[in-house]
């Protein structure tokens, strides 16, 4: 989710869920910062965490924290447990829920690894803002380079090209084991488009047995309704479909005529087989005065969910229409409609925004709930109204490097799959080692050292895209210039453009 995959909404996971959805967000904020933020009592947090042979620690006394069968080898994995037994009682009041209830959440795989992850993290990196998790919470998944279209702003360079260095479907599954036992949550097949890749199904249906939150990001043309049907057989519980304008703008920008048609019928095809459906938005000065239409459009003509803007990044293919990108101001009056739309109990759709700066917008709002770039939901935006200020620093916008990475179909690691610097490769090294050593990772998780953004009050709830940084001026601790905080430096590549085309 997609680029990122957007989170699980209610009936995804079950009542259980609810009941950690419903705790107070401050309340949360508090005693995540008093008492995991406390060094002694990061100190015991330590005991319950750490690699086994069998995979993490804290999911081993999870499980037995619930009952199942599970031995313990040595004095460390006894005393854990008690840490992880006080800890879950003490986290039960809290929250204002009961013992059982917060066992009833813990069964659910999704959310039970979730919950490692993020304690895991604290253990590792110590209380953060934003906050680091121990290993990626998702992985973008870039499955094959091969796609059936032609678009302008590719960050992949997709074409019918298949390369013959991808994963094969053996390596796909080991990738998948390996992320299991370092910790990842969800995992988001993207590409090129993912549905050409033969073995997709094969592979996707492995991830969801593993108990992986599994998402794709498709352009939507082949998606018949037995296809449709095939991808919830699969496993597959969100997926995000293309849709960057009406028919003259979507076919312009992907290249292939007749691609708008489909789309449109490919979100009704996923819709109908019952899946979690969002369109996909690129932003651009293409589409961006049509995008009040095109919501209206998305909800009450293709039924989808959910609609998600992109960034436009100035990556590979996307370099060619770098004056397509919209102004600082342009933003942020399109984040102000999104988020009056997300705060609307009229309108069913869920209007999400990758941009960061919609964290910022949020807290600004103040009454409305709290969101986050990479991840959110409709169940968590309910359960967070109001909350935006109290845990904006600790959800922390662009989650690149923080909270996901992408991959590359040969198994690359990138902090982002919009910004192409290779950190390592499944093939030679384990992810959780790629995440933990990376120094191109260090710079993007020391937000106060940012041009520009590093001084901003919103450095923690927003902290500027990453990839339009390194898009734009070659730096992962650059300024993003698509803020309004940020003009300056917007102004300056305006300047920069006028000047090369006078001589």
């Amino acid at each position: 989710m997609s680029e990122e995959s957007e989170g699980m909404d209610k009936e995804d996971r079950g009542d259980a869920g609810n009941y950690i959805n419903t705790a107070d967000a401050e309340a949360v904020a508090r005693v995540v910062k008093n008492w995991l933020g406390n060094p002694i009592s990061r100190s015991f947090l330590r005991l319950a965490t750490g690699d086994t042979m069998e995979g993490p620690r804290l999911e081993l006394l999870l499980r037995k924290y619930l009952g199942d069968n599970v031995n313990f080898h040595g004095i460390r994995d006894a005393l854990g447990f008690r840490v992880v037994k006080f800890a879950i009682d003490k986290g039960a009041d809290s929250f204002g829920v009961t013992k059982e209830q917060m066992g009833e959440a813990l069964r659910e795989p999704i959310f039970r690894r979730a919950l490692v992850n993020i304690l895991e993290g604290i253990a590792k990196f110590g209380v953060q803002r934003p906050q680091t998790t121990v290993a990626p919470f998702l992985v973008v998944w870039n499955f094959t380079h091969i796609c059936n279209l032609r678009c302008k702003h590719c960050y992949e360079n997709s074409d019918g090209t298949f390369l013959p260095d991808e994963l094969t479907t053996e390596e796909a599954k080991k990738a998948i084991d390996m992320f299991e036992k370092a910790g990842v949550v969800a995992i988001a097949f993207s590409g090129g488009e993912p549905l050409l890749r033969k073995d997709f199904f094969e592979v996707a249906r492995y991830a969801a047995d593993k108990n992986f939150y599994v998402t794709v990001a498709s352009n939507g043309t082949l998606i018949t309704p037995e296809v449709a049907r095939k991808i919830k057989e699969a496993g597959v519980q969100y997926i995000e479909i293309s849709f960057d304008g009406f028919e003259k703008e979507h076919d312009r920008l992907r290249g292939v005529p007749g691609a708008w048609k489909k789309a449109c019928e490919g979100i009704k095809n996923c819709v109908a087989a019952g899946l979690d459906t969002c369109a996909a938005t690129t932003v651009t000065r293409y589409n961006l005065k049509i995008i009040p239409k095109m919501v209206e459009f998305v909800e009450k003509e293709l039924g989808a969910n959910r609609m998600i803007m992109f960034n436009f990044v100035p990556t590979r293919r996307g370099k060619e229409i770098a004056n397509a990108d919209i102004s600082p101001d342009e933003r942020e009056e399109l984040l102000k409609f999104l988020y009056s739309k997300l705060t609307d109990k009229t309108c069913r759709l869920q209007t999400l925004s990758t941009a960061p700066q919609y964290a910022r917008i949020a807290q600004e709002f103040g009454t409305g709930p709290a969101v986050a770039t990479h991840f959110t939901n409709k169940a968590a935006a309910e359960a967070l109204q109001g909350k935006a200020a109290a845990l904006g620093d600790f959800i922390g916008g662009c989650g690149a490097g923080r909270l996901y990475c992408g991959m590359e179909p040969n198994g690359d690691i990138f902090p982002c799959v919009f910004i192409p610097i290779k950190i390592g490769n499944i093939r030679e090294q384990n992810i959780k080692q790629i995440w933990e050593k990376s120094p191109e990772l260090r710079i993007i998780r020391e937000r106060e050292k940012f041009e520009g953004c590093g001084t901003c009050k919103y450095v923690y709830s927003c902290g500027g895209c990453r990839a339009r940084s390194y898009g734009y001026f070659g730096k992962l601790d650059g300024p993003d210039p698509g803020c309004i905080n940020n003009r300056k430096y917007w102004e300056e590549l305006q300047k920069e453009k006028t000047h090369k085309v006078q001589e």
